[in-house]
């Protein structure tokens, strides 16, 4: 089972494009797998006879887990019950990705096979994801075992092992909950959801958030989208929606404010060249983020029609990995749900992210002192005050209430 996604742990196969028995080349499509954010088809990593399926449709394997044997030409099957020499992790070479199997699985080789590095005294060899896993749990690389070739420690090595006291990110833990009785239901999380508990607990729990809102006038806005709405109807185009207007502005004003399309590295802040807008798109497990690349770089008219692109093929499941990967800014909107106000998580790593609520008629004071109907719109900004200072926070507000309420200023 390849890893087709960052944070995949298992896959489901859902379907086999190719029999028992059929001839396989490399880049050939032999199966549907659905991972924790989408369906993808699942290419041959190599040439030969597809002998045998060891997972059926509808079946879970780990990464780097089995999912049928392979043969080159001339090549004998194994006999029944006979150990496959090839391990996954040669297996997971070939495809090119990593073997990671989720948290807790402990590791496929024997004890004896590998000897922790504290005990002999060398250095501990490591992978660079394995290091990585090890700074955030707070583990040390020399007290573990090896489960990698030569004895090199991997990522499987360091998510068996238990937590450390420094640097580590929280895992998602348990709290006690009333028991179900009659009537309740004890529904698993999927993989999807797991994700998502995961990385929102690890976001809330090592992320400083500060939290800032706006009241932008909307009236602006809503007689720009509908007169360019009428002129594009009227030449059989699109209807632009308001979201698309916010999308263009949050862009737009990033780059008056440049600092807030950045991340946190530890040692440094990676300040964005390009900004890659991340849209929520509410799908039925759960949410995903899928990536608008370059938004600098697009119109009005390219924006709206890439988030409705991504937002569909989301919801069908049919986004690619690159699609929802690489993100350097979120806007999450729920205006469309009736919600007037609200506080978004931060996606990590990124470091800002918009949460917008719903256009509503209230009475305001206009310019001669008198109360009128408005329409009025809440924006609210969660930023990692590791990168994002208050006043930066409020210059990046200040920039895009300008181009919201005075919107032809996104066309120029």
């Amino acid at each position: 089972m390849p890893k087709l996604s960052d944070t995949m742990t298992e896959g489901t196969l859902l379907k086999w494009r190719k029999n028992e028995g059929d001839k396989v080349e490399t880049g050939d499509v032999i199966a549907e797998v659905e991972t924790d954010k989408a369906t993808m088809e699942m290419e041959a990593f190599d040439d030969g006879i597809l002998h045998k399926h060891l997972v059926g449709p509808g079946e879970k394997a780990p990464v780097g887990g089995r999912i049928a044997i392979l043969l080159q030409k001339g090549e004998a099957p194994p006999a029944e019950g006979e150990p496959i020499p090839e391990s996954s992790q040669d297996v997971a070479a070939k495809a090119g990705t990593t073997t990671s199997p989720p948290p807790g699985e402990s590791s496929r080789k024997s004890p004896s096979a590998a000897t922790p590095a504290a005990a002999t005294g060398a250095r501990a060899k490591a992978s660079p994801l394995a290091k990585k896993i090890a700074a955030q749990k707070g583990v040390g690389l020399e007290g573990l075992s090896g489960s990698g070739p030569g004895g090199r420690i991997i990522a499987r090595d360091v998510e068996s092992a238990p937590s450390g006291t420094a640097g580590k990110a929280p895992a998602v833990t348990s709290v006690a909950s009333i028991p179900a009785g009659a009537g309740d239901q004890r529904l698993p999380l999927s993989g999807m959801r797991r994700i998502i508990a995961e990385r929102l607990l690890t976001s809330k729990s090592t992320i400083p958030h500060f939290y800032l809102h706006i009241e932008i006038d909307a009236a602006p806005l809503m007689k720009a989208r509908q007169e360019l709405n009428a002129v594009t109807e009227a030449s059989g185009g699109p209807k632009f929606t308001v979201n698309d207007f916010v999308l263009k502005a949050v862009v737009s004003a990033a780059q008056r404010v440049p600092a807030v399309n950045a991340s946190f590295a530890g040692d440094a802040i990676i300040q964005y060249g390009s900004i890659h807008l991340s849209v929520a798109v509410a799908v039925e497990e759960g949410l995903v983020t899928p990536v608008i690349r370059d938004a600098q770089k697009k119109s009005l008219r390219e924006i709206s029609e890439a988030v409705k692109d991504l937002a569909a093929r989301a919801r069908s499941k049919k986004l690619k990995p690159e699609e929802y990967a690489g993100g350097t800014i979120t806007v999450s909107n729920l205006g469309a749900y009736g919600i007037e106000s609200f506080s978004a998580i931060i996606n990590p790593p990124q470091a800002l992210i918009l949460s917008v609520g719903a256009i509503v008629k209230k009475p305001v004071i206009n310019h001669e002192e008198q109360i009128v109907v408005g329409q009025r719109m809440s924006i609210g900004l969660s930023a990692d005050h590791r990168v994002v200072d208050g006043a930066v926070g409020a210059a990046y507000l200040a920039e895009l209430r300008q181009l919201l309420e005075n919107p032809t200023l996104m066309l120029l």
